[in-house]
């Protein structure tokens, strides 16, 4: 597939708004058969006499010639401003820009332009002149940080078209003292039309694989004489929140403009990596054998509990980032102090809670572990049914415990490199290409994953023979030897299950 997404630079034009004089329409164009009339820099205006509040920055989406896609999924925004220096219109602290902004879009180059959105926005301006402020200096940028500028969740029309005016009243000191402005450039961001067809085939394929499996899984389940233990059930859900990641109801945003496509997408995925923290919780505390409580979801609170603060958090955020980005996409929660100061809050809890999470798995692999070791040694000792189930259990636990370590490893440098690709629109210098490999790659992976654990941890359906059941297991002939660790059976814990238990605890 290529790359996963698409850096555009737009250059914004300044047109002289004529409304005042009868103008046709209140949308401005760049170019083309209707376009505005045009001012080359400030000086012209001044020279002109057009003041501040009659000119407007239009950009067109996508570039002439070319047309916007639903398969490109998503527009992402990055604004940049040259600010000049000049001794009499220095650059304040802490400057704040207003920008009037308004978004529409039409299907063909000939209808009107309809409007999606239209909203007043402030942004903080954090620039540094590298030079002494003195009369040699002026004309010269300022190095600005990239704003972010605007979001939207579908791209379901051809074309867009952004106005932006950047209105003055000394009286109220809206955009007073933020320098000579002298361009606006913006970045568009949006998927790649190619990527999203691989992506959604990889979906449509990896839908029904899993879904086999979880059939399967549970039917063997539903077969046994006992109820389901925990450990069974967790596997269950693992598995409808790996097949809720994969529906392909992306399918639909290339027919209907649904803008809440990326925050649903979110939530998903939000979903899929609880349940798998707290898959991996309950699966290492299960092959404790180790307190009388376990084989219930209650046991686990502490574990569990970081997980469901950490994953709250995080929805919250992202409700108040894309959840109101739906209504109003030029909306940031990063622009102001308030919505800067909640939303690190939310990050560092949610920070915080994976820590403690963290800790308590260590603690619980460590005693995992600790225990197989004390099993290993007994092992010798034992009948051979008996040592066959023991050798199968720690065989199965060494080898997912390795497999999960490379899985999550895996995703925390996929998040990294991801989180270091989308700073370099705000970092700058820092460049690394995340390929689709990566995003494919690790989407497979944890398919595969849920996929093996379903395969390994299916309840065994072996029968042994009177011989070998009553001679080494004490069990009843036919009864089945269940190959996971928590075996309760209709009438209690089998013998495998109480020695196990009597081990671990001495």
């Amino acid at each position: 597939a290529p790359s996963p997404t698409t850096a555009v630079p737009y250059m914004s034009v300044k047109c002289i708004d004529v409304r005042k004089n009868h103008h046709k329409t209140k949308w401005l164009m760049p170019w083309g058969p209707n376009h505005c009339k045009k001012l080359k820099d400030f000086d012209e205006a001044v020279s002109r006499q057009i003041e501040a509040n009659d000119i407007v920055f239009a950009v067109h989406v996508p570039l002439p010639t070319k047309e916007m896609s639903p398969w490109f999924q998503f527009m992402l925004f990055i604004m940049q401003l040259d600010i000049a220096f000049k001794m009499d219109n220095d650059l304040k602290e802490n400057a704040e820009i207003t920008l009037d902004v308004s978004l529409a879009y039409r299907d063909d180059t000939f209808s009107d332009w309809e409007e999606i959105a239209h909203a007043i926005e402030n942004r903080k301006l954090k620039c540094t002149f590298g030079s002494p402020k003195t009369l040699e200096s002026e004309g010269r940028h300022y190095d600005c940080d990239f704003l972010p500028f605007m979001e939207i969740g579908s791209v379901a029309h051809k074309y867009y078209l952004i106005n932006i005016r950047l209105p003055v009243n000394e009286r109220k000191g809206i955009n007073v003292g933020i320098g000579e402005i002298k361009d606006i450039r913006l970045v568009g961001i949006h998927q790649n039309g190619g990527f999203t067809k691989v992506w959604f085939a990889m979906k449509t394929f990896l839908t029904p694989s899993i879904l086999i499996i979880m059939v399967w899984y549970w039917r063997r389940i539903t077969l046994m004489t006992r109820a389901p233990v925990l450990l069974e059930k967790v596997i269950f859900a693992l598995g409808i929140s790996m097949t809720f990641i994969n529906i392909p109801v992306e399918w639909f945003s290339i027919g209907f403009d649904w803008t809440w496509m990326l925050l649903f997408g979110d939530i998903r995925q939000g979903i899929f990596y609880a349940m798998l923290l707290s898959f991996w919780i309950i699966f290492c505390g299960e092959h404790m054998m180790d307190q009388s409580e376990r084989n219930r979801l209650s046991g686990y609170w502490k574990q569990v509990g970081p997980i469901a603060v950490g994953s709250f958090c995080l929805f919250i955020f992202d409700m108040c980032e894309r959840g109101v980005q739906l209504k109003n996409p030029f909306y940031s929660i990063w622009t102001t102090e308030v919505g800067t100061e909640l939303a690190m809050a939310f990050i560092i809890v949610a920070g915080i809670c994976l820590c403690l999470y963290f800790l308590f798995l260590c603690f619980m692999v460590f005693q995992v572990f600790r225990n197989i070791s004390g099993k290993q040694s007994s092992l010798p000792a034992m009948s051979k049914v008996r040592r066959l189930h023991y050798e199968g259990l720690i065989f199965r636990f060494k080898f997912l415990m390795l497999i999960t370590l490379a899985c999550a490893a895996m995703t925390v440098i996929f998040f990294i490199v991801s989180q270091v690709t989308e700073g370099h629109w705000k970092w700058g210098d820092i460049t690394i290409q995340v390929n689709s490999a990566f995003f494919t790659g690790i989407y497979g992976m944890w398919n595969l994953y849920v996929f093996a654990l379903m395969f390994l941890y299916a309840p065994s359906h072996k029968n042994y023979g009177e011989d070998q059941s009553n001679g080494d297991l004490g069990v009843n002939s036919g009864e089945e030897l269940q190959l996971t660790t928590t075996i309760t059976h209709v009438d209690g814990p089998t013998e495998v299950y109480k020695l196990a238990r009597k081990e671990a605890q001495e």
